[in-house]
């Protein structure tokens, strides 16, 4: 049953076959050769998605297309260009603070790169910067949406492994502010090198103009991540109420959304959820039968035979979700491979929650690596270039990644750090 699993996802892989599809039919095949009740599919797939944390997925999808639509996201530019918009590199590092600022919120990096990227790929153009580079940018910086808490990929993770989701939230903050920091260092050293960016701070307002410009939108991850840390509502509550706060702020307080949008909205939001729910429920049922046939026991066994130590099990398992995210949907990867792997990690004395945060940044690598990335589509849309054109640009933020990845690693401090302040 396991052999005619793999070999057909793989195959319908090869196919260029959707992964949700790929997933399923996998699984169906799979049911049928063990000659099991077909009704199987029909339960596992409902009880994948029959989840309470999982209903924070749609809501903190549409409180970021609210915060595209409403203005919200320009005001956060024009706040981080105020910061760090004044040196030569100024906007490709705004371009990162943004990112980070609008990832406390909006938990997806799709719904970042265009609700950000909408705004500073033009503006990168404008300044001078190549097309390829704005776009290799905005498709790296707004991977943040996945690692700055709120995250979707560590709520599916919490619901797959059983993991505490307000622990890997709270731990998300390290590892997020350290690919922040070494992005904006990365790109403030390749503009000097480059000559680029010396009139980005043209047009930039004062800080204490953009900050009352952008107050209402700043205050926003502060009742979230407030409220989640102060006990006041869980995660999936507090997507709720980011859906309740974007649509006040844009409709009463801005008035940049008008009822005529909210149709818009409301679909947009509804296609991209409905695309990643039907991504879980057949994830799960995979996930199901796959347990069921034995495999993580003996993925398992074989991983402590060959990987001997915590160390090497880490390397491994790194080289091979880097590989695995350049192939599958970083929500799909998650939901089959975290019931298998956290397990094992647990064995080898690895936090649950540390081992989450790797899983995390690492598969999260997948939405910027060619063949299937998914923020290099969306940034190549905003940019209107094709994939091939990035790639040169691209590699160098790659790079920078896979060394902060290595170090968050190896270094569980930077993600348990603050998490054993809070829960311990």
């Amino acid at each position: 049953m396991t052999a005619v699993m793999l070999s057909t996802m793989v195959l319908c892989f090869a196919l260029t076959v959707s992964v949700a599809v790929s997933i399923g039919l996998a699984s169906v095949l799979g049911i049928q050769a063990s000659n099991a009740n077909m009704l199987i599919s029909v339960k596992e797939m409902f009880g994948a998605i029959n989840k309470f944390p999982l209903a924070a997925i749609p809501f903190f999808i549409l409180a970021g297309n609210l915060m595209e639509t409403g203005g919200i996201s320009r005001r956060l530019v024009e706040f981080a260009k105020s910061i760090v918009g004044g040196v030569q590199g100024g906007l490709p590092m705004t371009c990162v603070l943004t990112c980070m600022i609008f990832a406390a919120v909006s938990g997806s990096s799709v719904a970042t790169t265009f609700a950000i990227g909408a705004i500073l790929i033009p503006a990168l153009i404008k300044h001078g910067y190549p097309k390829s580079y704005a776009a290799a940018l905005q498709a790296t910086s707004a991977e943040l949406g996945v690692i700055i808490p709120p995250s979707i990929p560590m709520i599916l993770y919490g619901v797959s492994a059983e993991v505490s989701i307000g622990e890997l939230f709270i731990a998300g903050f390290g590892p997020g502010l350290l690919i922040s920091a070494a992005l904006m260092f990365f790109v403030w050293a390749y503009c000097k090198y480059k000559g680029w960016g010396k009139t980005d701070g043209e047009g930039r307002l004062g800080f204490g103009k953009a900050l009352l410009q952008a107050g209402w939108a700043l205050l926003m991850p502060v009742i979230i991540l407030g409220g989640i840390y102060g006990g006041v509502f869980t995660p999936t509550e507090a997507s709720a109420v980011a859906v309740f706060y974007a649509l006040v702020v844009g409709v009463l307080i801005y008035r940049e959304i008008k009822i005529r949008d909210l149709y818009a909205i409301l679909r947009k939001s509804a296609i991209s959820s409905s695309i990643i729910m039907f991504i879980i429920a057949n994830a799960g049922l995979f996930a199901f039968l796959i347990t069921r046939a034995g495999v993580p026991d003996a993925i398992g066994h074989w991983l402590e035979e060959v990987l001997q130590s915590p160390a090497m099990f880490l390397l491994g398992v790194n080289a091979a979700l880097f590989i695995i995210g350049m192939f599958i949907e970083t929500s799909a990867a998650i939901i089959v491979l975290a019931p298998i792997l956290a397990p094992v990690a647990m064995h080898f004395g690895i936090d649950p929650v540390h081992f989450g945060l790797i899983m995390v940044v690492n598969l999260a690598l997948g939405m910027i690596t060619p063949p299937f990335g998914v923020n290099l589509f969306a940034a190549c849309t905003v940019a209107r270039i094709s994939l091939d054109q990035i790639i040169k640009h691209l590699l160098p933020f790659v790079a920078v990644i896979l060394l902060c990845l290595m170090v968050i690693t190896y270094v569980p401090g930077i993600s348990l750090g603050l998490r054993d302040l809070v829960y311990r």
